[in-house]
């Protein structure tokens, strides 16, 4: 008996003492742990644009999955991972100020925004305020697709950096297709009534009256962003106009209408977009707009490289829904220079944003066979464009679709970073 009360007692000191010592040890364990890298992305995820915002989120998901599995960023503390955390602004410059302020009450120091260059520019003025007022706990805005080219010449801000090309540089890209279009004598100007939809249409007067002064402008229009389920009455006017092609900044659910209610009306002529080439505007179009919906973008799936392939192939392995396509390699660009600067910054505790902003405006980095830099002077990315056309997937440089719609993008035009660049007007005040 006594035996046995030993044993007893022996196993369950040994139980006590390993316990005990998970106890004891737990919270060492937890200290070294290493935090992440929180990165706030300010989108509408709910509303009309909800489909934009849940494709900016696959795609940053993606690109910081990209960064994790190879260790995270590598820092003198040790490696730490990059995390996104989503805020939603339903689409609304007073939500996505919201958003901040909540961000800044969780100590997160990068944001990342892109879709409303109202909303970007608004995001811009409060982080310089931010910033200024508290400069312990300074932020920094990667902004991906806001491109209102205000944004990096008279708004420009240390704090903000910009990956898409602006409307200025989409709008030149895409004029050096329609300069050759010899049969085009007149075009409908349409957009979004906020300041990106007026920048595209004012760039777009002053292109063609460079470029192209013999095409006339039959129609010019600015209806209410995200507001309008019905755009017949759009559509029939452009139709009545005469126009022969529709230019157009649209995008979201503002694009996808238009093209549908311009084939419901029985409109035959062509498309020059910036965001054509997704989110429902190809399946709304259809077989009406096969090489008439023409689009500009920093790179498409149809790229003819094998690096281009291999990527746009991995990306489909992670998502294979269909519907949620719309890999953006800018986004992936954008991460990618995140964690170089990072790096370079070599931040052990909190992230300083001063640090990291020196770096992340030398950066340069390279995916894919792409590759870009971030312009120092004003905080603009520096990228390859490409202009394409729709064509039947499977048609020669047509070799993916587009959210399973049987129609993809054939690459008509490519212009080096070299090529794309811009002069700009930034007067850059530096900390």
């Amino acid at each position: 008996m006594k035996s046995m009360l030993d044993s007893f007692w022996s196993v369950r000191r040994r139980v006590l003492v390993a316990v005990l010592g998970a106890v004891l040890v737990a919270p060492s364990v937890s200290a070294q742990a290493p935090s992440p890298i929180r990165i706030a992305l300010i989108e509408g995820l709910s509303g009309p644009i909800a489909n934009t915002g849940e494709a900016v989120y696959r795609n940053l998901v993606w690109a910081t999955e990209r960064v994790n599995a190879r260790g995270g960023v590598k820092l003198p503390g040790g490696n730490r991972p990059l995390l996104i955390e989503r805020f939603d602004s339903k689409g609304q410059t007073e939500e996505a100020l919201s958003a901040l302020r909540s961000a800044v009450d969780r100590d997160i120091t990068i944001i990342a925004q892109g879709n409303s260059s109202a909303a970007a520019s608004a995001l811009i003025e409060a982080i310089n305020k931010h910033n200024e007022r508290e400069p312990a706990r300074q932020m920094l805005f990667l902004n991906y697709s806001a491109v209102d080219p205000a944004l990096t010449n008279e708004k420009c801000s240390y704090w903000h950096f910009r990956f898409d090309a602006h409307a200025d540089m989409r709008m030149s890209a895409l004029m050096s297709v329609l300069r050759e279009d010899k049969q085009l004598k007149s075009v409908y100007l349409i957009g979004q009534d906020y300041s990106f939809g007026q920048a595209v249409l004012r760039e777009g007067r002053n292109q063609l009256a460079a470029q192209r002064p013999d095409v006339r402008i039959v129609g010019e229009e600015l209806h209410p962003m995200a507001r309008v389920k019905d755009f017949l009455p759009y559509a029939a006017k452009i139709k009545a106009s005469g126009a022969q092609s529709v230019l157009t900044g649209n995008w979201g659910n503002d694009l996808t209408l238009l093209v549908k209610a311009a084939r419901e009306v029985g409109f035959d002529g062509s498309f020059y977009t910036f965001y054509g080439n997704a989110l429902g505007a190809p399946a709304a179009m259809g077989e009406a707009g096969i090489g008439k919906v023409i689009a500009v973008a920093d790179w498409f799936p149809n790229v003819p490289t094998r690096e281009s392939e291999a990527f746009y192939q991995s990306f489909r392995q992670r998502f294979p829904n269909p519907a949620d396509d719309y890999v953006h390699m800018r986004m992936q660009l954008m991460i990618e220079s995140l964690a170089q600067a990072l790096e370079r910054a070599g931040a052990i505790g909190p992230v300083n944003a001063a640090s990291v902003a020196a770096q992340l405006e030398k950066a340069e980095v390279t995916l894919a066979g792409q590759t870009a830099r971030m312009r120092a002077a004003d905080h603009q990315f520096q990228q390859p464009l490409a202009v394409a056309v729709m064509e039947r997937q499977g048609e020669a440089g047509a070799q993916f679709d587009v959210e399973g719609s049987g129609y993809g993008f054939r690459v008509i035009r490519n212009l080096a970073p070299q090529q794309a660049e811009q002069p700009h007007r930034c007067n850059m005040v530096r900390p």
